[in-house]
């Protein structure tokens, strides 16, 4: 059986937030989790390349390092790395049949999220991984990865409105329910937050006595290169976002060495420098054209690609699909910019927005674009982009699961060349 059919079975119960099963699971697999020291990471945007940055430096450090992220782009094993390296599909359909073994008939079914999550915690406890960066799915509190009362680390590395519908209206809500991964006497290290966010933080902390580092973000110095209080290191990643993100790491790193960890700074350059995070402000290439590519699925997300689009000063065609829940207003007022041009796509095997809805959307919040089209397939879109407009730069953004369906496509056609 595939990784996608084993999988499938568990897709029809959604997402449905709640420890019960997770830990029912967990504890029938002989409760890897708990051999499992670990660094947890929530968050708005930041927290993937938060991950990478410290699995990478851990890794160059000598240390076997679990990283567990979500979604994938690609392929399922993406999710579940030690070092760097996916997990076989071998190893992971293996571990998942083991998983569902486990499952008792007679109990309420996990979710795909939480099978998944179980046979990482599996896969890392087999594999003696000295430590393990685990990635928050959605919210903090009842996430499926909240399992463990002893992080070595707990991470929040920024608050905006995302998932609302799941994790409540308000800013203050939304913070609420990331602020679950903090545990009793365990060090927090907290990105840069909105007040209303900070507030509930910091109530969080002082109730759990919590060590706790807000952090600044680093400096910028030489091209490609930043500082974090004493520590000068390459930034390989792009945006200025990636100052603050960077900069929780190396905090993280800091209190990882407080605690008897190895980390020299000679592995911190060098990890830094290594570090690769696909899909995110990724250069790449459509028929030997440059092409930008990014997810860019919230407002946040969109602010921050803006921000990196307007050093590169040149005119822009903007590619884009969204998920239907998304806040589509908010993410074209942080995109669009009259004289520009904007194609919209949907996303294939996803709740899409309508293209077309899109559309109506974008006239009257950025009036002034240039042109606007709706295309049927990303290809056609991506194809027309570059022929109509060869001295503009293309982005291709507004959705993750966009970016993977284009990285997919690449990777096919490669292979089949």
């Amino acid at each position: 059986m595939t990784i996608d059919s084993l999988l499938k079975p568990f897709q029809r119960f959604g997402v449905h937030l709640g420890l019960e099963r997770i830990e029912r699971l967990l504890a029938a697999l002989g409760n890897p989790h708990r051999s499992v020291p670990l660094i947890h990471v929530a968050g708005t945007n930041g927290k993937g390349s938060v991950c990478a940055y410290l699995s990478t430096v851990l890794a160059e450090a000598g240390y076997k390092v679990g990283r567990y992220i979500s979604p994938h782009l690609v392929d399922w094993t993406e999710r579940i790395c030690i070092n760097d390296q996916p997990i076989s599909s071998r190893d992971l359909e293996e571990i998942i049949q083991q998983v569902r073994v486990a499952i008792a008939a007679n109990e309420e079914s996990p979710t795909q999220f939480e099978v998944i999550t179980a046979a990482a915690w599996l896969y890392f406890a087999r594999s003696r991984v000295d430590i393990a960066i685990i990635e928050v799915g959605l919210g903090g509190r009842l996430d499926a990865t909240n399992v463990c009362d002893r992080p070595l680390v707990s991470v929040i590395t920024s608050i905006s409105r995302e998932h609302w519908q799941v994790l409540g209206p308000t800013l203050a809500d939304i913070a609420g329910e990331k602020a679950g991964i903090l545990k009793p006497n365990r060090p927090a290290v907290i990105g840069n937050l909105p007040g209303e966010a900070k507030a509930v933080i910091s109530a969080r902390i002082q109730q759990l006595n919590c060590p706790a580092v807000w952090v600044e973000p680093a400096e910028k110095l030489k091209e490609g290169w930043a500082k974090y209080g004493e520590i000068e290191y390459p930034l390989p990643l792009l945006g200025d976002i990636q100052l603050m993100n960077s900069a929780i790491a190396i905090a993280s790193l800091q209190i990882l060495q407080q605690q008897g960890w190895q980390i020299p700074l000679a592995a911190i350059q060098t990890g830094m420098a290594k570090t690769r995070w696909l899909g995110r402000m990724q250069w790449t290439t459509w028929n030997h054209y440059p092409l930008l590519i990014d997810g860019a699925h919230n407002p946040a997300a969109a602010k921050a690609l803006r921000q990196y689009v307007d050093t590169l000063e040149k005119p822009i065609v903007w590619v884009m699909g969204i998920l239907s829940n998304k806040e589509h207003d908010e993410i074209f007022k942080a995109l669009l910019r009259s004289g520009e041009h904007l194609y919209l796509v949907p996303i294939p095997d996803h709740s899409t927005a309508d293209p077309k809805d899109l559309a109506t959307l974008a006239a009257k919040i950025c009036p002034g674009l240039e042109s606007l089209q709706t295309f049927p397939d990303l290809f056609l879109a991506l194809e027309t982009a570059i022929h109509t407009h060869p001295n503009r730069l293309v982005i291709l953004c507004g959705s993750l699961y966009l970016v993977g369906h284009f990285l997919q496509h690449q990777r096919n056609t490669y292979t089949d060349n």
